[in-house]
């Protein structure tokens, strides 16, 4: 690797995950290789109506299927592996992971039936991987899910430090601390570019440990003893799920697991030796009735107001098996995701209303840097140039800030968008061109079937409803032989409304008896002036403008 560098540049793709909080995927290309980090989906916008989750459009990759040796994954968060199921039906390369990561992606690819079908490689911390023109050494580093790592990209262009998403953690709860040492030899080695975690880059100061949460749950558990408790997070969070369990066990509770991503989540890491639960501590949902409350703790998802997580049905109540009472203690151990604080704070109204108490404040700490952990890296890692990662539009320019607020040359930073080739080596780096990218909504069963055009008829249809006119014709005399009748769906209450629809269906025979007596038989021009007329009617009437379907039959 060291010596003489090539002439070629290295080209960095994101495909995805840039000026959005989800989505994670870039392409890494040297020549004829092409190895791409992360293959994550991102939630639907409110207005994707319908939509179940957003994955990236990788038609670059399909193109350049030749050159893509693998993809590599830097922790098992779904922004970072849920497209895998997906993607790989396309792209049927390699995986290649730490432990817990390839065992949630091998839970999601069994569920697809797709493990026969896909190779994956269980990578250890400092050991590499030769993919191609590249080697990939995984760097150990603390997230807010266990074995989270970084990477460094070796190229005969130089090396790439991409951090994945960190935090500096001295006192993790479960394995070591970040690997800082290896950030620090890398650096010596020369860094060519660092790709880093914007996600808290606004944030000043050091990210908390997680040990904190634990102290906090401690005097919850001790202060509270005779009420049930119930805990929200993040199903991926064991870490927070082992410190709830060791506080359960120290106060003499039993835990209940409940919500289908917290017990599949749970079940792997015990499974794998990354949550260690004592003999009798874990009991099932069905047999919770049998202790009294102040013996039980319940660990459920909810925590970011979804609609149909456990915690949400609860609070509704219409969930099965648990009934909120006066008296519940339910601890939020989680931060709203921006665009969430609504659903949440609905939820913890609900919560109030059946009598429970409620603390969602100090029990929850970011398992993304803080400005002072960003500056660390870079310390170590000395890179010439900057390129800030994962996170919305204002996180990569606070990224860029704290880049200029350590010395390095503003003109070597770069704050690219999705779909930007970067190119790079050690004479210069520019962004280059553009690569097709986007959004593949999958609904359901379909993939990609919903596009602008659906989602837009979905909005209108929400927003002013449909009106479908049926009328019969005669097949070749061109005469009205029924109809017009106008049904209504999402426009307006018929019964309260029967002038209204009478006037329409008296404006539509308007147009219809104008255009059959001008001998027009074209159904599309008859359909068109059928919409016009009703369209304008209607506006007139009610500044609506609903969707207008006419269906002509022949008789």
């Amino acid at each position: 690797m060291k010596g003489k560098t090539s002439d070629s540049k290295l080209k960095i793709i994101p495909l995805g995950g840039l000026e959005e909080i989800g989505m994670n995927i870039t392409a890494f290309e040297y020549e004829d290789s092409i190895v791409v980090v992360d293959c994550g989906l991102a939630f639907p916008d409110d207005d994707m109506l319908g939509i179940d989750l957003v994955i990236p459009d990788i038609t670059y990759l399909k193109q350049n299927i030749k050159k893509v040796k693998g993809f590599v994954i830097t922790h098992g968060h779904e922004d970072h592996i849920g497209a895998l199921p997906y993607v790989l039906r396309e792209i049927n390369v390699p995986v290649y992971a730490t432990k817990l990561t390839v065992g949630l992606i091998e839970h999601k690819l069994e569920e697809r039936d797709m493990l026969r079908s896909t190779k994956r490689k269980t990578v250890k911390f400092g050991q590499s991987i030769n993919l191609g023109k590249f080697r990939i050494e995984f760097i150990k580093t603390n997230h807010s899910i266990q074995d989270a790592a970084a990477l460094a990209i070796y190229s005969p262009a130089g090396i790439v430090v991409h951090t994945g998403d960190f935090k500096v953690d001295y006192t993790p709860v479960f394995g070591d601390a970040i690997d800082l040492q290896r950030f620090a030899e890398i650096g010596k080695k020369g860094v060519l570019a660092l790709m880093c975690d914007s996600t808290n880059a606004e944030r000043p100061g050091f990210t908390m440990s997680e040990k904190t949460v634990g102290r906090a749950f401690d005097t919850i558990f001790s202060e509270h003893r005779s009420q049930r408790l119930i805990i929200a997070t993040f199903a991926s969070n064991v870490d927070r799920v082992q410190q709830i369990i060791d506080s359960a066990a120290k106060y003499g509770r039993k835990v209940v697991v409940e919500g289908r991503s917290m017990v599949n989540i749970i079940s792997i890491a015990q499974e794998l030796g990354y949550l260690k639960v004592p003999d009798n501590t874990l009991i099932d949902i069905n047999m919770m009735k049998n202790y009294p409350d102040e013996q039980m703790v319940l660990i459920t998802t909810g925590s970011q107001g979804e609609s149909m997580a456990a915690l949400s049905r609860m609070a509704a109540d219409i969930h099965k098996k648990v009934t909120i009472k006066p008296g519940d203690l339910i601890v939020f151990s989680s931060h709203p995701i921006p665009g969430n604080e609504k659903a949440v704070s609905n939820v913890i109204n609900e919560l109030y209303e059946k009598g429970a108490e409620v603390i969602f404040q100090d029990v929850h700490v970011s398992g993304h840097a803080c400005q002072e952990d960003i500056k660390l890296i870079y310390s170590l890692v000395k890179p010439k140039y900057s390129i800030p990662v994962h996170g919305e539009y204002r996180h990569l320019i606070a990224q860029k800030n704290i880049a200029e607020s350590l010395g390095i040359d503003k003109d070597n930073i770069f704050v690219i968008k999705t779909g930007d080739v970067l190119e790079l080596n050690q004479d210069g780096a520019k962004v280059t061109g553009k690569v097709e990218t986007g959004e593949v909504m999958v609904d359901g069963l379909g993939v990609g079937d919903v596009g602008n055009i659906v989602l837009r008829d979905r909005q209108r249809l929400s927003e002013d409803g449909i009106l479908i006119v049926v009328m019969t014709l005669e097949k070749h005399g061109n005469q009205l032989l029924a109809g017009p009748d106008i049904v209504s769906r999402g426009f307006v209450y018929v019964r309260e409304s029967e002038d209204l629809m009478e006037e329409a269906r008296l404006v539509v025979e308007d147009a219809l008896d104008e255009c059959l007596r001008r001998n027009i038989s074209d159904w599309g021009k008859l359909k068109s002036s059928i919409k016009d007329s009703l369209g304008s009617f209607v506006w007139k009437r009610t500044q609506r403008n609903p969707m207008i379907l006419p269906i002509i039959m022949e008789a």
